[in-house]
């Protein structure tokens, strides 16, 4: 495959690559083989959610010239599975499909069936940050007991497989090389209960969008170049017409892209970061992922900062005026002169803006032209109360995570008030959200490899319940909600 840039271009956008033995490392981790599932009828009801610039220049010159480059990346696979594979029946007359439909009822019943749960794990989730950390618990075992993904192998670097890993979409990067070495990866496609599509729409932004030019249709071909490739290559697709599917992308584009590709936006499973309800997100179907911004190798010195008493700034905010909530923000906030209320357009010159945050009981974190942000999870990260201010948005994790107990919500309207709904907070309802995010914290982080109850598994294990959630037939187009 021919790149009109070097190979190191792109590479500063991939994760470091793990090695072979860690790969053996992942597989010898210890897990207790039972228990774990029942976040469906413990909400009472089936749906368990609370409703609530390097860019690659590869020398296209064409959009005719995109897709033959992009049939390239789709076509050149190289693996294992054998295209004329069929779905036949076993010898007990069970279809895969439904022997893996038994599986999923199993860790249903495990879940539903109750029950204290120890697995000699050195962390237990407890306490009010979670909606119910008992059913939690017994879902995320039996997600680590039984959950097997199916990752399809065609397609090439850059725009499948990998993604970037140190800037604002860097969870693209790294929940996909988290698949590609993870224990719950399976290479027959057979017993898999999701299939994963390796698309990173970052990627496709940087490699084909050109600057500009407010052209998508090379970006949806590319996409949907790589679904036909499969549709027509594995009968698994089709099979569930991609209700067992999914796929995540971060980047803003994201939810747009998908709309190009049947099935993909209504049937699939769609892991977002712009998980916005007003373009089409599902909380229902849909999964809401954390945007984590990695300025460096690692998270190293962002981790922490002082207790309570040692933040004297009540609310800090500093960012662009873009979408229609900063304007008002900053209309009304931006630089007064009152010490509490640090709310900046650009930060003056030699001032830290991680320093900032550290110094802030609460962190403002407003939609700009999309609902995502990394502030949120800074906040977490530094100890400072994160405060939503966004339409339409589905908080990441709040199938398990009570948002209430370390976050305020601040509607739109009430921005004029901001200052005086945040100090008629009292100090101790304060300590104890603020308390709550260094407890809630362990779940939004990025460890390399991943660890037990981090951000990968967490947004894995969103996508296990959205899995659980439906009972499929093959060849039908809806859905057979569980309670059937």
């Amino acid at each position: 495959m021919h790149f009109s840039s070097s190979a190191s271009s792109w590479m500063k956008h991939l994760c470091t690559l793990i090695p072979l033995a860690m790969v053996i490392l992942l597989s010898g981790f210890y897990v207790n083989p039972d228990y774990l599932h029942q976040y469906l009828s413990s909400m009472n009801n089936r749906t368990i959610l609370e409703e609530h610039d390097g860019r690659l220049s590869l020398g296209f010159e064409s959009r005719d010239d995109v897709r033959r480059h992009s049939g390239k990346f789709v076509n050149s696979s190289h693996r294992r599975f054998n295209s004329r594979a069929k779905l036949v029946e076993s010898e007990d007359g069970m279809s895969d499909l439904e022997k893996v439909e038994a599986d999923l009822a199993e860790a249903r019943a495990a879940i539903l069936g109750g029950g204290n749960v120890t697995d000699g794990s050195d962390y237990v989730p407890k306490g009010a940050i979670y909606l119910n950390p008992k059913v939690f618990q017994r879902s995320y075992l039996e997600m680590e007991k039984r959950l097997r993904i199916y990752v399809y192998e065609e397609g090439e670097p850059p725009l499948f497989h990998l993604g970037p890993c140190k800037h604002t979409y860097s969870i693209e990067g790294i929940f996909m090389s988290g698949m590609e070495v993870g224990r719950f990866r399976t290479y027959d496609p057979r017993r898999a209960h999701l299939f994963f599509l390796p698309i990173s729409i970052t990627m496709l932004a940087e490699a084909i969008y050109q600057r500009g030019s407010h052209d998508w249709a090379p970006m949806k071909s590319a996409a949907l170049d790589y679904i036909s490739v499969i549709a027509r290559k594995y009968p698994f697709w089709n099979r569930t017409r991609a209700a067992d599917h999914f796929m995540l992308a971060c980047h803003d584009w994201g939810p747009e892209i998908s709309l190009a590709v049947p099935n993909l936006h209504n049937n699939s499973i769609r892991a977002l970061c712009n998980a916005n309800t007003s373009e089409r997100f599902d909380p229902c179907r849909d999964v809401s992922v954390p945007e984590i911004h990695i300025p460096g190798d690692s998270l190293k010195g962002l981790i922490g900062g002082p207790p309570p008493s040692q933040r004297p700034i009540l609310v800090f905010y500093a960012g662009g005026v873009h979408g229609p909530i900063r304007p008002i923000l900053l209309e009304h906030w931006e630089n007064k002169s009152d010490p509490e209320v640090q709310i900046f357009r650009y930060l003056p010159k030699k001032v830290s803006y991680y320093g900032m945050m550290r110094k802030s009981k609460y962190c403002l974190c407003p939609s700009g032209y999309e609902v995502a942000s990394p502030r949120m999870v800074e906040g977490l990260y530094l100890g400072c109360v994160p405060v939503l201010i966004k339409d339409g948005y589905v908080p990441p994790l709040s199938d398990v995570l009570n948002w209430e107990t370390f976050a305020v919500t601040l509607p739109v309207e009430d921005i004029p008030n901001l200052k005086g709904i945040l100090a008629g907070i009292s100090l101790r309802r304060y300590v104890r959200m603020q308390r709550a995010g260094i407890q809630v914290r362990r779940h939004f982080m990025i460890n390399s490899p991943a660890q037990r109850y981090d951000v990968f598994h967490m947004i894995l294990h969103s996508i296990w319940l959205r899995r659980l959630n439906v009972r499929l037939r093959e060849n039908q187009s809806l859905f057979t909600d569980i309670d059937d």
